[in-house]
């Protein structure tokens, strides 16, 4: 797990994004339409991600676990690379995704933040400037993280 922890914030095309405003989207499919400029005030966390993905698969349930603890001082938005509704359906039902996801068809967010591969995951501050840039697996629920959200 240390490596994963090295993982994050590592040089990547998209890192020329963290300290930027972060691009605004909106996507809509078959559950929900969803714009990124709707939470502007909230503190965001964006998260890329794919059923196909075992690391997106390993870092859900902390995910999960974040979304309950954290409430209503986040938003844990969820966007799948999935080109298939029922796979990601599937998943959502399977690992009992309790925060907001949209699966984005055309690819509008993976052509904005230009990621090496879910999972990806930004964190957004109340002004819509991106802090961070988690690249694969997190512990999401980890003091560390925790505590730099709690202090966002």
């Amino acid at each position: 797990m240390l490596a994963l922890a090295m993982v994050g914030c590592t040089e990547s095309p998209g890192n020329g994004l963290v300290g930027k405003p972060a691009p605004d989207f909106t996507i809509k499919d078959s559950d929900h339409t969803v714009s990124l400029h709707q939470f502007r005030g909230k503190i965001v966390i964006l998260n890329l991600w794919g059923s196909w993905c075992e690391p997106c698969i390993e870092e859900t349930p902390s995910l999960n676990r974040l979304q309950s603890q954290m409430g209503d001082k986040i938003v844990l938005l969820g966007v799948s690379m999935d080109t298939s509704d029922a796979p990601y359906h599937a998943f959502l039902k399977r690992y009992g995704v309790n925060f907001l996801t949209v699966r984005d068809v055309d690819k509008e967010a993976a052509n904005l933040y230009t990621p090496t591969g879910p999972p990806e995951t930004y964190v957004i501050d109340r002004s819509g400037i991106i802090r961070r840039k988690f690249i694969g697996p997190q512990a999401w629920d980890g003091p560390e993280i925790l505590a730099y959200l709690n202090r966002l």
